[in-house]
């Protein structure tokens, strides 16, 4: 590393501005130290066949760190997240990586280190939290918030910078393999989760990673990666106002664009989105960094690039700083297009500025404090064997964490009566996932994702099975268990299945997915579904267990909704639950049982026909029921439905006026008691109806939700001031408006389940707005006396 002789370089002088800072900097660097700075190398990546992201072997360069380091690196990619590894000794590795890339190249500027963090620290002996769309359907920000802070002090104290999540992409299709990872099929809840999320990860000092923008999860019929075909409006209304809402909101500093098309033009390489919208509409002033391979799949997937130079020309002209996870075409072909005129450096300043700004903000120019994780403060000079052991990242804190979420996050969509259980005697488990650890973690989950390819390392994580959590839930309880199938294969053990079935006093069938990547489980990425039967011989297992005459709870531990069949209406009790992490089949088990009160709301909507896809609530007139098609789209289970043990009333339902301003704000209210004998939670849903607009509009739409907890006994006013600005909509002309005439706001249980209404008329002239709309009801919830 090279000092300047008059003293301490101007980008480590803390005392300057970070732009002065970043501008010494960029002045200094050479061409090819400046494009060093705007790629990352995946070092540890497998050879061995056993991938860990698509395409990984053929599109990862074979690099030496000796090679890189002398230029500087801008990034290093998934040191925890790639193979097992002791937390501390890993700890030790990135340590001496930055050492080295530090000391050998000629300013000394850190890597910045990134991870995956779908669903908690993607590292061996890491808490494995409940999955996004877990997050979804316990309709709780503020608790998201907190899961997101702890994920991000365990990432920050390991010397990690960012975190490669969250995901807004909004659901439009459940085939798709990544429902998963998504918060659910509508935009608002989606947006107010993630955004909370982001504020946990970012308060820990980890930059957040918005991801896929945009468009990725309307790829024709659910296929992953597969070309996309939607009009601008549900772009602008559908899709877009996630990420817009955690631009605004959250602090995030960070963007990954989509893999996907939208009309022809592959999101790496469209400036409109990646800048125009992105940055000159929204005023992002963040990184944007490709996802693994975007950039080289403009030549290799999309056909609009000739050459890896011309790949990388579009993607920074489009606006993106980073390629991500290696520098297949941000190396040195790159360097001689620039040299020779065929790429302007303009660009690669432009990126590197913000990347270098980003590393100036996160301390990474201060010293040696800056790049050294926090668990070997005051041991800089260990060995990994010095402090193997000493770090633990899943400590009875996060476990708690872990557990709270998965309890609020399960749902009881149906219940004869049968639940709680009261004091069994003899129970059945039946079903492929009741006796599977890995039965509760998504396909972003550490053992699934990278450990399952080294099982001599264990899950590092306790994971008890279903099978183990009813043991200890019903200790008293005889417990039959019988596989009768696996997730995806035939029969097994069928036979003996609906025999232990006869001979108990209630059967549960555990039943869903198996987590997976490309083609490797039913759920997961590259993990689609040609319709949404539940995997191979599940629903016949259903079907017959159910024909027992034993009352049959059937419990879903799945990444995505299914249809269920005979089990909606003959079923005593459905739970549904989607990959509630480690503490997941201890909550299950305590809804079971009645420990635990179920609070849960569907995120997405669970089908009564497998193959009526692509089908959301959020949909026009003739997207429902009607008598010119003879596919029903009618959900089983509407989004935002789930129940509890406790029964709430509803009354009172009133409007502050009749009439709503153009530019004002109305406040409608509504009284909900808990008539039961014990506490609960009733998730106060608000939707808006538009019966006649410029353009088509969803028949509902969610606006506002309040999650009310109440005791046995107790009542709330629940009111929300609604803006105007909220019934905005794309019209005809492309711009968002606020139109005058009457809308209809509802209280609902559910999205099909409206308890009362109102109706308002918006008055005034047609208004347009813009990004800095209001986003948001204001919402109050004030007890009774």
């Amino acid at each position: 590393m090279t000092v300047p002789e008059t003293g301490i370089a101007p980008w480590r002088d803390e005392s300057l501005p970070v732009a002065d800072r970043t501008e010494a900097l960029v002045a200094a660097l050479t061409l090819e130290e400046k494009i060093a700075q705007l790629y990352g190398i995946w070092i540890a990546a497998s050879n061995d066949g056993a991938e860990v992201a698509p395409n990984q072997n053929e599109m990862t360069e074979d690099i030496d760190l000796a090679d890189v380091a002398p230029l500087g690196l801008g990034q290093l990619t998934r040191t925890y997240g790639t193979v097992p590894v002791d937390p501390a000794a890993g700890a030790v590795s990135l340590l001496r990586t930055q050492q080295r890339i530090v000391d050998e190249s000629r300013l000394g500027i850190p890597a910045l280190a990134h991870e995956e963090c779908l669903a908690g620290f993607a590292a061996w002996g890491a808490t494995a939290y409940p999955v996004p769309l877990s997050w979804g359907a316990s309709w709780s920000p503020d608790l998201v918030q907190r899961v997101g802070a702890q994920i991000g002090a365990d990432m920050r104290k390991m010397g990690v910078h960012q975190g490669l999540a969250p995901v807004l992409d909004v659901v439009r299709d459940a085939r798709w393999g990544r429902v998963e990872e998504t918060i659910g099929e509508d935009p608002y809840l989606v947006g107010t989760t993630a955004t909370a999320y982001i504020k946990g990860l970012e308060s820990a000092g980890v930059v957040a990673t918005l991801k896929h923008f945009a468009g990725y999860s309307t790829s024709k019929a659910g296929r992953n990666l597969a070309p996309v075909s939607i009009g601008r409006r549900e772009l602008a209304d559908v899709i877009l106002p996630p990420f817009e809402m955690a631009i605004r909101e959250s602090g995030v500093r960070s963007v990954m664009n989509s893999y996907t098309d939208l009309d022809g033009v592959p999101s790496a390489a469209d400036e409109s989105l990646l800048t125009g919208l992105l940055r000159d509409t929204w005023g992002f002033e963040g990184t944007v960094v490709a996802d693994y391979f975007a950039i080289a799949f403009l030549l290799t997937q999309h056909g609009v690039a000739a050459d890896w130079t011309d790949a990388a020309h579009q993607a920074l002209k489009a606006g993106i700083d980073v390629e991500l996870p290696g520098r297949k075409t941000f190396g040195p072909d790159l360097v001689a297009a620039v040299r020779d005129g065929i790429v302007p450096e303009a660009l690669i300043d432009r990126a590197l500025r913000r990347v270098l700004s980003q590393k100036i903000e996160l301390g990474l120019l201060d010293g040696a404090d800056g790049y050294t994780p926090a668990v070997l403060s005051g041991r800089e000079d260990a060995t990994a064997d010095d402090v193997r052991g000493s770090v633990d990242l899943d400590p009875a804190e996060n476990r708690a964490l872990a557990r709270e979420l998965a309890e609020r996050a399960i749902v009881l969509l149906r219940n004869d009566g049968v639940l709680p259980l009261k004091t069994p005697k003899r129970i059945a488990l039946i079903g492929p996932n009741a006796d599977d650890p890995f039965a509760v973690l998504g396909c972003y989950s550490f053992p699934l994702h990278v450990g399952i390819h080294h099982p001599a390392f264990g899950a590092g994580i306790e994971l008890p099975t279903l099978r183990e959590s009813l043991a200890r839930e019903f200790p008293d309880a005889e417990i039959t268990y019988v596989q009768g199938t696996t997730v995806d294969g035939g029969e097994r053990d069928f036979d003996e299945a609906l025999a232990a079935a006869r001979g108990a006093d209630v059967a549960i069938l555990a039943l869903g997915d198996r987590a997976g990547l490309f083609g490797r489980g039913t759920s997961g990425e590259g993990c689609d579904a040609a319709d949404l039967t539940l995997p191979g011989a599940q629903q016949h297992l259903v079907d017959a267990v159910i024909a027992t005459g034993t009352p049959t709870v059937v419990t879903l531990l799945a990444g995505r909704p299914y249809a269920l069949g005979s089990a909606v209406e003959r079923a005593a009790a459905i739970v549904e639950s989607f990959f509630t992490g480690e503490e997941g089949t201890g909550a299950l088990a305590g809804v079971l049982s009645g420990r635990v009160n179920p609070s849960g709301r569907l995120p997405v909507s669970v089908p009564s026909n497998p193959g009526a896809q692509p089908s959301t609530y959020l949909a026009a007139p003739l997207a429902r029921r009607s008598g010119v098609s003879n596919i029903d789209t009618t959900a089983a289970f509407a989004f935002g439905h789930g129940i509890g043990y406790a029964p709430f009333v509803w009354a009172d339902a009133s409007a502050s006026a009749a009439e709503l301003p153009v530019d004002g704000s109305v406040t409608v209210s509504v009284h909900v008691g808990n008539a039961g004998d014990r506490a609960g939670v009733e998730v106060v849903q608000l939707y808006l109806h538009d019966p006649v607009a410029s353009t088509v509009r969803p028949v509902q739409r969610l606006i506002a939700y309040a999650r009310v907890e109440l005791g046995a006994g107790e009542r709330a006013t629940v009111s929300f001031d609604v803006p105007a600005d909220i019934t905005s909509f794309t019209g005809v002309d492309g711009r968002r408006i606020v139109e005058p005439g009457d809308l209809v706001l509802s209280f609902g249980r559910s999205s099909a389940e409206i308890v009362t209404s109102r109706t308002v008329r918006v008055t005034g002239q047609t208004r347009v707005v813009d990004h800095t709309r209001a986003l948001h009801a204001t919402v109050t919830v004030l007890p009774d006396a």
